[in-house]
């Protein structure tokens, strides 16, 4: 069954991951096969037919982001576009019951490698060491409104 929630600011959770969280604390080990769609007020709306991030059971996989506001795209440096990429991330995560600590994997695109290591330097200060995610970096050929970088991640509990 597929529901969608909607989270109504950026520190609140859906109802049914809230549900499912707690679920998975009064049984654990419990199989949570329920799937939700998350959309999150505060993180602009794709021009594109997809959703923030979809939760299936312990896994949330949060669709690519970019450096995008209410009124589109914001140009910076790379670092400043990665760090309004991984706050969408963040919320969205947060939003469908799933913290920081929590992301497993994190897809980083770019439109040019060399850009690689001021986002690296970004990147140590968001995730701890010992705790930070597996990650895929490549260049892309073009990313959407002309952007520098876009961030994906997938969050799991367990």
């Amino acid at each position: 069954m597929l529901q969608r929630r909607r989270a109504s600011s950026p520190k609140s959770v859906a109802p049914a991951c809230r549900a499912l969280i707690l679920a998975r604390r009064i049984q654990p080990g419990i199989e949570m096969t329920r799937k939700y769609i998350v959309e999150v007020d505060g993180v602009p709306v794709s021009p594109s037919p997809i959703s923030n991030a979809v939760v299936v059971g312990n896994t949330c996989w949060i669709s690519g982001q970019l450096s995008v506001g209410e009124s589109g795209y914001i140009p910076g440096t790379a670092r400043e576009e990665a760090e309004i990429a991984f706050a969408h991330v963040f919320r969205i995560a947060e939003a469908a019951g799933f913290s920081r600590t929590e992301i497993v994997y994190v897809d980083l695109a770019f439109a040019d490698l060399d850009d690689l290591p001021e986002v690296n330097a970004l990147y140590e200060t968001l995730f701890e060491p010992g705790r930070r995610p597996a990650r895929t970096i490549y260049q892309a050929a073009r990313l959407p409104f002309g952007g520098k970088v876009k961030v994906q991640a997938i969050a799991a509990k367990g």
